[in-house]
Order: C-alpha cells, then sequence, then structure tokens
C-alpha cells in the first residue's frame, strides 16, 4: 500500500514538474502561446468589398497574433464608431471630415496608405451623352437630361454621407449647382440608394443608370455589371484613404498598442508593395495605388505616408 502512495505522489510531482517546464525537457526559447488580442477597425466599403482588408487583414493577424475585427460602413458611418470610442483605428476617404475629427480630439496619428480615383459610370448607350467630358460637364448634362423629363437618364446617389457621397456633392458644387435645393429631391431622374458602393452600383446596373464610383469597387463587381466607365479624368476624382488610430486620452480603453501596430503596417514597405500589386493578376490594373510612391502627387507630405506611429 505504502509502495502504491508514493508511486501515486511520484506520479502527480512528474506531472506538476512537466506542466511548470521545471524537468528541463522544455527549450527556454520555446515560444509561449498568448491570447490573441483584438483589432477593431471601421472602414469605408471600399476598402471592405475590393477584399483588400480581407487579404491585409490575413497577413496582419499571423505576424502580431491578432484577430482583426472590421466593421464595414460609409465615412459618416465609420466616423460615428470613432466619435463614440467603439473601435481602435479608422480607415477613411473624405479630408474635410477626417480635418474635423481630428481637430476634435476623437482621433490621431493620420496616415495616408493608398488612394485611387472616382469615376462615373453608366449604360454604354450613354443617353446624356457624358463620355469623356469633364466630371462637372457629365453631371450637369445628366441633371438637363434627366430635369427635362428624359426618362432613360437617372443617376444613382450613394446618398449615405459616405465618402463617395462627400465626392458626389463636391462635383454638384464644382459644376454651379447647390445640392440641397437643386439636385437632391429635384425628381425622379435623381436616386438615392442609401447602401454601401457595391449595392449601390448593383442598384445602377438593374435600373441602367449613372452613378459616381471609386475605380476599385467598380473593377470588383465590373464582372456581374453591364456598365462602362464614361469619365475616369479630372483633378476631383483623386481619392485618398488614411488610416487613424482613435484618441486614447478621450477613450483610454482602446487599445492603443494594437492600434499603432496596425497603422505602422500598413505604410510598411511590405504592405505598400502589397497594395501596389493588388488586383493586377485579376483585373489587369491595380485597384488601389501605394501613397508611398506617389505622396507629392497626391498633395501630401512625406511625413503623412512614412513617419512611424510610436
Amino acid at each position: 500500500m505504502r509502495r502504491r502512495t508514493l508511486f501515486a505522489v511520484a506520479t502527480v510531482m512528474v506531472a506538476l514538474l512537466l506542466i511548470c517546464g521545471c524537468t528541463g525537457t522544455t527549450q527556454p526559447d520555446t515560444p509561449v502561446d498568448t491570447e490573441k488580442q483584438q483589432l477593431r477597425i471601421a472602414t469605408t466599403t471600399s476598402l471592405y468589398d475590393t477584399k483588400l482588408l480581407d487579404r491585409l487583414s490575413a497577413i496582419f493577424e499571423e505576424e502580431h497574433n491578432a484577430e482583426v475585427l472590421i466593421v464595414s460602413a460609409g465615412t459618416g458611418k465609420a466616423i460615428e464608431y470613432g466619435q463614440r470610442g467603439d473601435v481602435d483605428v479608422l480607415m477613411v476617404h473624405d479630408r474635410a471630415r477626417e480635418d474635423v475629427f481630428l481637430a476634435d480630439g476623437y482621433g490621431t496619428n493620420r496616415r495616408v496608405f493608398a488612394y485611387n480615383y472616382f469615376i462615373i459610370v453608366g449604360p454604354e448607350s450613354d443617353p446624356a451623352a457624358i463620355k469623356g467630358l469633364q466630371p462637372e460637364e457629365a453631371f450637369t448634362a445628366i441633371r438637363e437630361k434627366g430635369m427635362a423629363g428624359d426618362a432613360d437618364v437617372i443617376f444613382v446617389s450613394r446618398g449615405d454621407a459616405s465618402g463617395t457621397h462627400s465626392k458626389e456633392k463636391a462635383i454638384w458644387k464644382g459644376a454651379g449647382f447647390n445640392y440641397s435645393t437643386d439636385v437632391q429631391g429635384s425628381g425622379d431622374w435623381y436616386q438615392e440608394a442609401g447602401t454601401g458602393m457595391g449595392a449601390t452600383l448593383s442598384m445602377t446596373n438593374e435600373k441602367q443608370a449613372y452613378t459616381l464610383s471609386d475605380i476599385g469597387t467598380y473593377l470588383a463587381y465590373k464582372g456581374d455589371l453591364d456598365l462602362v466607365t464614361l469619365v475616369d479624368e479630372g483633378d476631383i476624382l483623386l481619392n485618398v484613404y488614411c488610416a487613424m488610430q482613435i484618441n486614447p486620452e478621450k477613450y483610454p480603453d482602446i487599445n492603443s498598442t494594437i492600434a499603432k501596430d496596425w497603422i505602422n503596417f500598413m505604410i510598411s514597405d511590405d504592405v505598400q508593395k502589397e497594395i501596389a500589386s493588388f488586383g493586377v493578376d485579376q483585373y489587369g490594373q491595380p485597384l488601389f495605388y501605394a501613397a508611398q510612391d506617389d505622396w507629392e502627387k497626391i498633395g501630401v507630405t512625406l511625413a503623412e505616408v512614412t513617419d512611424p506611429v510610436l
């Protein structure tokens, strides 16, 4: 009986030694599996719908032992998530609202990581005859035909306070129209989708209408659309994307460390190359361009695209 008791005690002690790593069988440099950190991102729909964030998140998760949680919405809604402190990082494309967000103390460490261009797409028949026009001229022609009662001329707006919707309003303003009084609610020719870019493109396709889209989302959906690019030139069509950290001084509970890791990841050389090549194999051109390559061209400083977040 005593031998059985001693054996049982010895067995327990060996098990405890193995668990504690005290037997000398565990190598000192064996990595310890720690709990994954969660990174919460609010992003504009174009970065999500194109699958760019799926690709980059997978790389980041592996490198940082993290879980990336993404909520996709128009820039206006994404900013609301940031203002409430519901996320750690905000990724949007509306400089005016970004500046207000920063000035109000909600965000910090803004970095520009990519850009592309907006385009005006529509049916190949082009009933408003806008092909090759400047964006402001194209909007004017669409409105004139629509207001005149041409049933074939319809413009579908995002209508969701997104970055794309803001750009649309800027083009209307550039064309000399007051958006609230001259465009919105002015007739059946102007319809608001109130949805993300992918869904707006699908609605535009069903109606054989016109819409403003970022080129990345259009290329990602092009195989399911009968819409063609009609206007793709004009300075106003530039579309710049940034990432920024939610200010930990306002929201101490955000994961500040992993938020900084993500922003530094986005402006790193390897990820900038990944962005520049994303979509080329499938679409023959990138869906986005790396900001690091063209910082002067897109009107930002070198610091905005390369300075690490400390």
